[in-house]
């Protein structure tokens, strides 16, 4: 049925609510232009009617039961902007079965559910966007949904978490220690009192699994994606790193290789030159290899009230456009039967040690590697502090069991004090 007006429920009016709010109330005549029918707010879930908000919004669209949004047969579209598991998989799972297309940034829960949920709406012609999931204001997911879908792709790197990016480039551009940065930008609002989520990689690990399901049209199980966090990261390896020319960034890596995929977040070290080693502060960045197209790197802020509620009305606007028109949708999220996960991953290292400083102790430690065919590209004594020494190396591409026994063994060693750090590497000619 062709619409000559569309109406909107928004589940949650926080950050990212308000700012959809606004734009879709303050860009009205364009955003109508746009689609060609007025789009407009019809209900909006709350927590607290009485709490005061910086948006202008009649009290009589506020509401604080669900059913208000969920149940209302004027309603075509339900924003869910929420987050967390929980209830939102149960408001958007009825908003679907209710008739409603579904908008939400909420990357954990489709990270974790967006397989059901996607079937659901295709089975009901009806569409779920999710632009402000991945990368808030960069149009990323539009790209793979799109530009990308006849394309195969092969390999997706991403800085898709603005907080470590943040506290990784103050640590490197002001010699930081790593509470310190992450103290700052819990003050600049960067950060979450509790950061566990950014800091630890949950929240990249999301994002990438969301970007592999679509890219590798493939559901992506987050139990399988590997996840490392910056908290342990020195220092000494961001000013050894940068010796070497080298920089650190949280990166997401997803990768399809002879028909069997990788999916990871970890600390990686890019050479210096590197388009993703020169995406600082919050900001936001997703680099594509692909057979046809070849190379891509989308840019841009990662978060932010009026970033993010922007990639929330585009997918208003778009689902809008589709319901003038009379046009049945699709989530555009039809994945293949699950593909095989790497066993092993190939990939080359930095590793710092702290040893006793005294002759021998090299030999010692390229026997180890030597035992488990790893290759050395380069091997430097940093300092020395009375009777130890640090000693970081960078291995070739090597199989990860041989890599990990390697290690085991390392911290065996009676020479070895400490195995400090080991950061994969990214860009170093092997990849």
């Amino acid at each position: 049925m062709v619409k000559e007006k569309v109406k909107v429920g928004i589940m949650g009016f926080g950050t990212v609510g308000t700012g959809t709010y606004k734009i879709l109330t303050d860009n009205f005549e364009e955003i109508e232009k746009q689609v060609g029918a007025p789009i407009i707010v019809e209900k909006v879930l709350v927590k607290n009617l009485s709490k005061e908000r910086d948006v202008s919004i009649s009290e009589e669209l506020l509401t604080i039961n669900s059913d208000d949004i969920l149940e209302n047969p004027d309603i075509d579209i339900v924003v869910e902007v929420m987050g967390g598991e929980k209830p939102a998989y149960d408001y958007i799972k009825k908003a679907l079965e209710n008739g409603k297309h579904v908008v939400t940034a909420n990357k954990e829960l489709l990270a974790k559910k967006g397989d059901t949920l996607f079937k659901i709406a295709d089975s009901k012609g009806l569409a779920i966007e999710f632009e402000a999931s991945v990368c808030g204001g960069v149009p990323i997911i539009r790209a793979f949904k799109r530009t990308l879908c006849t394309d195969k792709v092969n390999k997706i790197m991403g800085i898709v978490n603005g907080t470590t990016n943040y506290i990784l480039t103050k640590m490197a551009d002001e010699g930081s220690e790593y509470n310190e940065a992450l103290k700052e930008a819990q003050g600049n609002g960067y950060a979450e009192t509790d950061p566990t989520a950014d800091v630890e990689g949950y929240d990249a690990a999301y994002k990438m699994a969301i970007l592999a399901s679509i890219g590798f049209h493939m559901p992506v199980d987050i139990n399988k994606v590997s996840i490392e966090g910056i908290s342990g990261i020195d220092k000494r390896d961001i000013e050894y790193g940068k010796d070497l020319g080298w920089v650190i960034k949280l990166i997401g890596i997803a990768q399809e290789i002879d028909g069997k995929v990788e999916v990871g977040v970890s600390p990686v070290m890019l050479p210096a030159e590197h388009q993703m080693a020169k995406v600082n502060g919050v900001n936001n960045a997703v680099f594509v290899n692909s057979d046809s197209i070849g190379e891509l790197m989308f840019y841009g802020p990662g978060a932010g009230q009026m970033p993010t509620g922007n990639s929330i009305v585009s997918d208003i606007a778009e689902i809008a456009k589709q319901l003038v028109l009379g046009n049945k949708m699709l989530s555009n999220c039809s994945f293949d039967k699950p593909k095989e996960y790497m066993e092993e991953i190939y990939a080359s290292y930095y590793i710092r040690l702290n040893v006793i400083n005294k002759p021998g102790v090299f030999a010692k430690i390229a026997s180890v590697f030597g035992n488990f065919d790893v290759s050395l590209e380069s091997v430097l004594q940093k300092k020395t502090e009375g009777d130890s020494a640090e000693i970081v190396l960078i291995t070739s591409k090597v199989n990860g069991i041989d890599f990990r026994k390697s290690i085991e063994s390392l911290k065996a060693l009676d020479v070895v004090n400490e195995v400090s750090s080991v950061i994969r590497v990214e860009g170093n000619g092997n990849d």
